[in-house]
């Protein structure tokens, strides 16, 4: 596999170039710079520029607003809302967080419901800016089926990821981001793409049996982390991310897409807690008691440590160098 090697500041000019030659504003092109360059600092490839045709495909087929201004409304004193108007995800959140936070930091809790959206990016950004402000942060979204529930052959569920993030004053944040089923979508179409295997449980081809193909399984199904215990949590998330916010489930998100191959409309959840609020007490010295024995214990790393371990490297990043062309071909 050839590789480019490609700078910060080059990997956000082309992300946002590609966007503003694909009909974004300003506004939009620089939250979708920003997202996909920050993926591909802290090494999550397959949230980063790998999601540009994806992008692309959307905004030329007119399923998302590259334009859109999202809106946001405070519904009660804890509950937040952004109406996306057709957005792609990033912007809505650079509207909704801060008040969400604000709302969390005065209150103890607060939720903020984003509907109207496509959610395309990777889910810490959204609880790791809360930590950043001394708050929990709780975040999952649904996406179309992929994923089969523990029992069945056939795909219902979405990859239906989770993240949590834990705010460590002086220190960065606990911070992990997860898909509910055995691989993350991204991550299977990248390991296709490389000619790799899968482990086996990772999912089933489209004649219900076990493989190590990636290719056979983008083509199947994938199955859900843990058996029955990750189908539970998908199940929960499907909940949160569409009954909760009223928007789509996963089923009816496929169901109402247009099949461009971009990211369907969907919902997202996340709820802020403040610890200094809730916990009644000095919850720093407690949780960071508590980290210094969880991290004294061998072979233990924290969800988030090699994530924050690649930001603190400013060089150049060695990107797919047939995914570099396919961009620069789509400007």
């Amino acid at each position: 596999m050839s590789t480019v090697s490609l700078d910060l500041d080059e990997i956000y000019a082309l992300a946002h170039d590609t966007m503003i030659s694909n009909g974004c504003d300003e506004a939009n092109a620089c939250a979708l710079a920003d997202i996909v360059t920050r993926a591909e600092r802290d090494g999550s490839h397959s949230h980063g520029l790998f999601r540009i045709p994806g992008y692309v495909k959307a905004l030329r087929s007119g399923k998302v607003d590259g334009k859109a201004k999202p809106s946001v409304q405070r519904k009660t004193a804890a509950v937040v809302h952004v109406n996306g108007n057709g957005c792609f995800a990033p912007i809505a959140q650079e509207v909704g967080l801060p008040v969400l936070a604000e709302v969390a930091s005065e209150l103890g809790v607060a939720a903020l419901s984003l509907t109207n959206i496509h959610h395309f990016a990777a889910l810490w950004p959204e609880t790791e800016f809360l930590a950043d402000r001394g708050l929990v942060g709780i975040a999952c979204t649904a996406y179309m089926p992929t994923v089969a529930p523990a029992g069945s052959k056939e795909k219902f569920f979405g990859t239906n990821p989770i993240s949590f993030a834990w705010p460590r004053p002086g220190h960065t944040p606990v911070c992990y981001d997860m898909a509910t089923s055995s691989m993350a979508l991204g991550d299977l179409q990248i390991a296709a793409r490389d000619g790799k295997t899968v482990p086996l449980g990772t999912g089933l081809d489209s004649d219900g049996n076990e493989t190590t193909d990636p290719a056979k399984i983008a083509a199947g199904v994938l199955l859900p982390f843990g058996g029955y215990k990750g189908s539970a949590i998908a199940l929960m998330v499907e909940l949160l991310a569409g009954g909760l916010t009223g928007e789509q489930f996963s089923y009816e998100a496929v169901e109402n897409d247009n099949g461009d191959g971009g990211p369907p409309r969907g919902g997202e959840i996340v709820i802020a807690l403040s610890p200094s609020l809730i916990s009644g007490g000095d919850w720093e010295t407690h949780a960071e008691a508590f980290m210094e024995r969880l991290t004294g214990l061998e072979g233990v790393r924290l969800p988030g440590a090699r994530r924050h371990q690649n930001r603190l490297d400013t060089g150049p990043r060695s990107i797919n160098g047939a995914l570099v062309e396919t961009i620069m071909e789509l400007r």
